[in-house]
């Protein structure tokens, strides 16, 4: 009997990254926010090479299942392009991918973009809104920080 498959935490910085997993995280956030989402941005930005750049993901087996980064945003962590693949959806795992970051942050504060429709979402993991609602390539989003705790 084998046992069943699960969700392995991972982090890692950008030149610790395998090729073939840069592959398959460029591809979850390209088939999620480029073409669920529609939004034609350039999502390659040039930050995740930054040296205080984290990937952090859930993979099971060679799938990414979710995924984020975090920034260093001078003193403060910015948390981002934060997703999770349609096969994963529902089963806890953004959540679980959140607080392992938040782990991984420490007593640091850190910052978000929220789409907005996922701000309660948020709220449950100590991120208040600071600002208005605007509008990022189409989608309403929300301006939130979570103080140290």
């Amino acid at each position: 009997m084998h046992p069943e498959p699960h969700d392995e935490p991972r982090v890692a910085s950008f030149r610790d990254l395998t090729t073939t997993t840069l592959y398959e995280i460029l591809r979850l956030r390209s088939d999620v926010f480029v073409v669920e989402q529609q939004c034609v941005y350039p999502d390659l930005d040039g930050r995740d090479t930054e040296p205080g750049t984290r990937h952090v993901w859930f993979a099971r087996d060679r799938e990414i299942r979710a995924y984020l980064r975090i920034l260093d945003d001078h003193g403060v962590e910015r948390i981002g392009r934060v997703v999770t693949a349609k096969s994963a959806r529902g089963t806890g795992l953004a959540g679980r991918l959140l607080e392992h970051a938040l782990e991984i942050i420490g007593n640091r504060p850190s910052i978000l973009d929220a789409q907005s429709y996922l701000t309660k979402f948020y709220t449950r993991y100590g991120f208040e809104p600071t600002g208005p609602e605007f509008i990022e390539d189409g989608i309403p989003h929300t301006p939130m920080r979570r103080l140290p705790q």
